[in-house]
């Protein structure tokens, strides 16, 4: 997306089908759902019951794939072999794969999860990793991430179609990269605050860093989590206020920027 087009269109994504939230609120806001695949949340009967209602709604499907984490939510780092991640991620991308395909849907990208989402964004091994996975089970698949990332820099050498990313509801630094959820003031609360943000963003390319200073932000699609409180409150304020704005919704085309 263009930071200065007359009519910016913007994607809007959340995390479902991990068992806690409102999918079925969520469904009628975004335009795409980036799906667990059963390694950090979400049973078989919950992903193919999100797949179902996604493809009703007709909102685009991806993978959210993750370290083999449930315990911890997929949020906590795992040093793992190259061998041992590719094989996860095949496993993960080719099941969601075939309960999408169950109820008329497919897949159209793949998108990391909580620690490892963070931890391609330097670490080339796991980055590498990643790439190889998604290649080999489908090489026409996107790729979600943030700007300027390892894992966005590999999947563009490899050929494969990229979404990069950006977020509702997190603070940045004036590096642009994500706050730790860790520090104070990481995770935004105000949904008209987020609603401002949002629109900034997808019409100026703009944001305002947690320091105060302006930064720019690249994306194609914005992820409005579904796991926090006022998550649907905060989704809802930014769709209106997208739309009085005049940005359209719509998934995003990997790969066109």
């Amino acid at each position: 997306m263009t930071a200065d087009r007359a009519h910016a269109v913007i994607d809007l994504n959340a995390d479902l089908g991990e068992g806690v939230g409102d999918d079925e609120s969520m469904l009628t806001i975004v335009t795409s759902a980036n799906v667990a695949c059963g390694f950090h949340a979400g049973t078989p009967a919950e992903l193919l019951a999100t797949c179902r209602a996604a493809v009703e709604k007709g909102v685009r499907i991806g993978a959210q794939v993750s370290y083999p984490d449930r315990a911890g939510f997929g949020r906590r780092f795992m040093e793992m072999t190259s061998h041992d991640l590719i094989a996860d991620l095949v496993y993960q991308i080719g099941a969601l794969e075939a309960i999408a395909k169950s109820v008329g849907g497919t897949v159209s990208y793949v998108k990391p999860h909580g620690a490892l989402y963070n931890t391609v964004v330097h670490h080339e091994q796991q980055a590498d990793a990643v790439i190889t996975a998604i290649r080999d089970v489908d090489p026409g698949l996107a790729v979600m991430g943030l700007p300027n990332s390892e894992v966005l820099a590999r999947a563009e050498r490899s050929g494969l179609p990229i979404i990069v990313e950006a977020f509702a509801d997190r603070a940045y630094t004036p590096e642009g990269i994500l706050v730790p959820r860790t520090q104070p003031g990481a995770v935004l609360s105000d949904s008209d605050e987020i609603a401002r943000r949002v629109v900034d963003l997808a019409t100026s390319g703009r944001l305002r860093a947690i320091d105060g200073s302006v930064i720019g932000v690249s994306a194609d699609s914005i992820c409005l989590h579904g796991d926090t409180p006022g998550a649907v409150e905060h989704a809802r304020a930014v769709r209106e206020a997208l739309a009085a704005a005049g940005v359209v919704l719509e998934p995003s085309e990997p790969g066109k920027r």
